[in-house]
């Protein structure tokens, strides 16, 4: 999140163990105690992994720089109508670019392409991210 005083990257832990309301919820606090300037020390330590989402600016794709010491960054673009074959027919589909970088000394590219092939089927079919 960007501040007056410049980049600064707070850490929702455990994601990995949370259910989706719960990482909403905390999410909202992290952010809001954030901006406000009320966050504690453990509020940016110990991160492994980040999300930054350009697509609120009318970002289409962009590529994101690992912030140490994360291991990868998913950079996230605007959700734009683009053409789709559906049915053998043209249509309007919504489509949104993501961009995986990883420390190579931490990810093989193939489990990176696994994980991107996971998001995606999460994106297209999110009921199984509350199952």
């Amino acid at each position: 999140m960007n501040l007056p005083d410049g980049l600064i990257v707070p850490v929702l832990h455990d994601a990995d163990r949370k259910p989706l309301k719960q990482i909403g919820t905390e999410a909202r606090a992290l952010i809001d105690r954030a901006k406000s300037r009320k966050a504690r020390a453990e509020d940016y330590q110990g991160n492994t992994f980040s999300v930054s989402n350009m697509g609120m600016y009318d970002v289409d794709q962009f590529t994101a720089i690992i912030n140490p010491p994360d291991s990868a960054i998913l950079a996230v673009g605007s959700i734009l109508d683009k053409p789709v074959i559906r049915d053998g027919q043209v249509a309007v589909g919504k489509r949104m670019r993501v961009t995986l970088s990883v420390d190579h000394r931490v990810f093989y590219g193939v489990t990176a392409a696994q994980f991107l092939q996971e998001v995606k089927r999460l994106l297209e079919h999110p009921v199984a991210l509350v199952l």
